[in-house]
């Protein structure tokens, strides 16, 4: 059976079983190992991906219900030479450990801000509370969100904008404006 969807933007088309778990046909057959298996029950959050912008667990998602559907991988948030913001955060103040949960962590993360979710300390973690670490006790994971919630970001126009700002709205609708408008962002700041 053909399911035809979106994976980090892109049209994907999987043929085969339409009750393969997510999971698999990200890592196995479109190659995206970023998304991590943990306990394969939908418990421990290491496989969360961003199905339609909201975090699920790919071990429990058969692929046939991604037909038609956004998914997003932790390779969407960008490249090992060009981090995004949020993935800076984790490494500057060590958010991440063995790395087993940081994709899902991650893809919670931002999620989370891009809703326009608070960023104290208890709306984090309620945030992240699908996602279980067993390394870091979670306050550089808190830390690292809060860091990167504050910095301000450079649009793909240049545009210098708050992640908050930027998160709250549609990102279509923030491309539109950033390209209408002339300031730009200090040299200092990193891309989205």
């Amino acid at each position: 059976m053909k399911i035809i969807f979106k994976v980090n933007l892109q049209e994907r088309t999987y043929d085969g079983d339409p009750f393969k778990r997510l999971l698999d046909v990200l890592r196995e057959d479109f190659g995206l190992t970023g998304t991590k298996e943990g306990c394969g029950e939908g418990e421990c959050g290491a496989c969360t991906i961003l199905l339609d912008g909201q975090p699920v667990n790919s071990c429990l998602i058969p692929v046939c219900q991604a037909e038609g559907r956004g998914v997003e991988t932790v390779e969407s948030l960008g490249l090992p030479e060009k981090l995004s913001s949020l993935q800076k955060a984790f490494l500057e103040e060590g958010g991440a450990q063995c790395g087993l949960c940081t994709p899902g962590m991650l893809l919670s993360a931002a999620a989370h801000l891009r809703s326009g979710g608070r960023t104290d300390e208890r709306s984090i973690r309620q945030a992240i509370g699908g996602n279980l670490c067993r390394c870091t006790g979670y306050q550089h994971i808190v830390k690292s969100i809060r860091k990167a919630a504050k910095k301000p970001r450079r649009t793909k126009s240049g545009v210098c904008i708050s992640v908050k700002q930027m998160l709250k709205r549609d990102r279509k609708q923030i491309l539109k404006e950033c390209s209408q408008k002339s300031t730009r962002c200090a040299s200092r700041s990193s891309a989205v």
